[in-house]
């Protein structure tokens, strides 16, 4: 027996769960929309995930255990080219923009209203964060709260908070009937790749807002965690989304690297690594906007107090998501006041409560555990630099040996040595996991530490007392300042490059995702007594032709 729901009546059996709601769901405690259930994804019982047929299809694997627990078909070069004609359909123009069906804003604030409420529900909110958990591990109030922060994200633009993301300006002209009008401008056939650390935040907080200003994307996530905005965007289409707007793709980057050049989106969205980022930049001619990896700084001033939430803020910011996450904290500057205040210690009890079994620490999905204890061995190879606390494999696991499965860890390196020519490089090199350099530094050594924060290329996060003489994009200050954090109440993105790109804000979403356009309206009257002098030589010529 098969049930079919109307788009309308899906969404509604979800925001008022009840016997179609659980007669849509093909698992208990599972929303009407989704084709997976977290709680039974395993190797005996896989998932599958694909919008196309491939002729490709790959295995993931279990980041707890190694076993293969989800399917994916993946597009191969050759298969790319109903994603290249989809987007080259779209005009540049956009799908809406504020002088063409502006009825969309409105559509688009009462899909955000619907998907928010949606989000919202329990059983909602709890089926996204476990099933974040099966694929990014991390702990479940972790995951929880990027669900938490995509709900408010959604709950900020429903209604009139749409077409307010457009909201235009006039300028009087220099005569009657002359004004010059600024509107914010779709770039129509865009692309959006993300990473595997937040599966559902930042796809669907950048998704969202292309499609709030008017442009038609495709959005490629990491097939490693693809299942959930898969998910998502099943949610979306059951809140009235129109299913052409969103392409959606899984392959690897040589084959999305080829889309890209051959379907020529006016504008690529990149999160994820700097060294992709340059090549996408260069092969893009530019036309790109990058939120890359952040080697993200903290500075203790002089003034000790409230150590133990420091000691706390200090191991959430290294250590939550195992370390995971482009904000966290890469560099601890510690003022040499906080060195009798028992910080180091405090932070070294709190990390050794973290353990696999609550996923307060975990897996590590891009740097293997040779790399991180390689990457450890070469510090401690600089004068007086030494191991706080960590260094070592996690033990009692069955984390497949493709990923890394490391303890917390904290290695002191001097300052006077991390500036050093050849030192500097390697101590700033970001390790994407639960890996951090603490330093110290004295009054007469401040000038050091801001030449270390001048000479470091990433500006995404920072915790700082000096706020003139740094440029990171998203800076906390004061005594609850941290590095992590990307709630929707305030942009969260890089400074000092013109091509950052922002995320969660209508000042994000209007830079990423529209451009200016001016119109200059000249409709007259004419001046009185208006006319057309010509010399004498040309009439007599034109009355010769």
């Amino acid at each position: 027996m098969s049930l079919i729901l109307s788009r309308r009546r899906l969404a509604a059996a979800v925001l008022r769960p009840g016997p179609v709601a659980l007669a849509a769901s093909r698992w208990l405690h599972t929303p009407p929309f989704a084709t997976v259930s977290p709680h039974e994804i395993s190797g005996s019982n896989p998932a599958e995930g694909s919008w196309t047929t491939s002729g490709n299809w790959n295995w993931l694997v279990d980041p707890l255990n190694g076993e293969k627990f989800i399917k994916v078909a993946e597009v191969q070069e050759t298969e790319i080219k109903p994603f290249v004609e989809s987007l080259s359909n779209c005009p540049k123009h956009g799908l809406h923009n504020p002088l063409k069906a502006p009825e969309r804003y409105l559509m688009y604030g009462d899909i955000s209203a619907e998907a928010a409420n949606m989000l919202g529900q329990p059983v909602v909110s709890d089926f996204f964060a476990k099933l974040i958990q099966r694929v990014s591990p991390k702990s479940y109030q972790q995951a929880l709260a990027e669900v938490q922060v995509s709900q408010k994200f959604l709950e900020n633009f429903c209604g009139d908070q749409v077409r307010f993301l457009a909201r235009s300006f006039a300028v009087p002209g220099n005569h009657l009937g002359q004004s010059s009008n600024g509107y914010r401008w779709p770039y129509g056939p865009v692309a959006i790749i993300t990473p595997f650390n937040f599966p559902l935040e930042i796809p669907l907080l950048q998704l969202m807002g292309a499609l709030y200003m008017g442009n038609k994307p495709v959005l490629k996530v990491d097939s490693k965690v693809s299942i959930v905005m898969d998910q998502m965007l099943r949610l979306l289409h059951a809140c009235g989304m129109p299913a052409e707007d969103v392409d959606f793709i899984n392959s690897d980057g040589i084959t999305m690297n080829k889309l890209l050049l051959e379907a020529n989106p006016k504008m690529t969205l990149f999160t994820g690594s700097s060294r992709v980022a340059e090549k996408l930049a260069a092969d893009l001619k530019g036309k790109i906007k990058l939120e890359d990896a952040g080697f993200d700084w903290k500075i203790l001033g002089p003034d000790v107090q409230e150590v133990d939430y420091i000691a706390w803020v200090c191991d959430q910011d290294a250590y939550a998501c195992s370390g995971q996450k482009c904000s966290a904290q890469s560099i601890l500057f510690m003022h040499k006041n906080w060195s009798s205040s028992g910080l180091l210690d405090k932070m070294k009890s709190l990390s050794e409560r973290r353990k696999i079994e609550d996923l307060t620490i975990g897996p590590v999905l891009t740097v293997t555990t040779s790399s991180m204890i390689e990457h450890m061995k070469n510090l401690l190879k600089i004068p007086g630099s030494k191991v706080l606390f960590g260094g070592e494999p996690l033990e009692n696991h069955s984390i497949p040996e493709i990923y890394g499965a490391f303890k917390p860890t904290a290695v002191f390196v001097p300052l006077s040595e991390t500036l050093k020519s050849g030192n500097f490089e390697l101590v700033t090199r970001e390790i994407f996991g639960p890996f951090q350099v603490v330093t110290e530094y004295s009054d007469d050594q401040l000038e050091l530490v801001l030449e270390a924060c001048e000479r470091m290329n990433a500006h995404l996060t920072a915790a700082v007392e000096v706020l003139g003489r740094s440029v990171n994009g998203t800076t906390y200050a004061g005594i609850r300042a941290r590095t992590t954090g990307a709630p929707q109440n305030h942009w969260f993105g890089p400074a000092g490059d013109p091509r950052g790109a922002g995320i969660g804000t209508p000042e994000a979403i209007k830079l990423v995702w529209s451009c200016h356009r001016e119109i200059i309206y000249d409709i007259g009257p004419l001046p009185k007594n208006w006319v057309v002098f010509y010399r004498s030589r040309d009439i007599i010529k034109s009355r010769q032709e």
